[in-house]
């Protein structure tokens, strides 16, 4: 029922990412939200998002900002990150996604996704076809709108999590009879 909602991988935030890993597995293009998964909302990249950028062009990937506000907010975290960015993004709907990849010349097997919430970044990342990574807000302040939509982020990750566990019990399960 939720399944579209569900990201690929959950993390508890953007910076413990193997980026080395996902470089070694062939991925070129990593497409970020901004609030809540590289800083707190409305704030400027700080010291640990200008360390993630330099790192992540040291490995060679292309990156992107996908973000739903208006291009002084993304051009202001931007100006210390220098990545390409795409503001009034959209999200849920894939088009972002599509140009983001565009911008990078990346594909969806070489392209993964990282953000805070389900109901735009993830679900847009899946309608996209792109791997989904869904980190926990950096912080609690946050707009009613977005407050709101994390009580029912709560009822899929509880389903979301009851499935993992399923699957995992299931594997276990199998291993058992081996």
């Amino acid at each position: 029922m939720f399944k579209s909602l569900y990201p690929n991988f959950e993390v508890d935030s953007a910076y413990e990412i193997d980026f080395d890993a996902l470089y070694r597995k062939g991925i070129r293009g990593i497409i970020f939200d901004i609030d809540n998964t590289l800083v707190p909302h409305g704030a400027p990249a700080d010291e640990r998002a200008m360390k993630l950028f330099e790192r992540l062009k040291e490995i060679g990937f292309e990156t992107v900002l996908l973000s739903n506000n208006k291009e002084p907010r993304v051009k202001m975290f931007n100006d210390s990150v220098h990545s390409k960015y795409i503001f009034k993004a959209g999200k849920p709907g894939k088009a972002g996604y599509e140009r983001a990849m565009e911008l990078m010349g990346t594909t969806t097997e070489t392209t993964v996704f990282v953000g805070d919430q389900l109901f735009t970044d993830v679900w847009g990342a899946n309608k996209a076809g792109i791997v989904s990574y869904l980190t926990k807000p950096i912080h609690p302040k946050e707009e009613i709108q977005i407050v709101l939509k994390r009580i029912l982020e709560k009822v899929v990750l509880f389903f979301y999590h009851r499935r993992l566990n399923k699957v995992s019990k299931r594997r276990t399960d199998n291993l058992e009879e081996i």
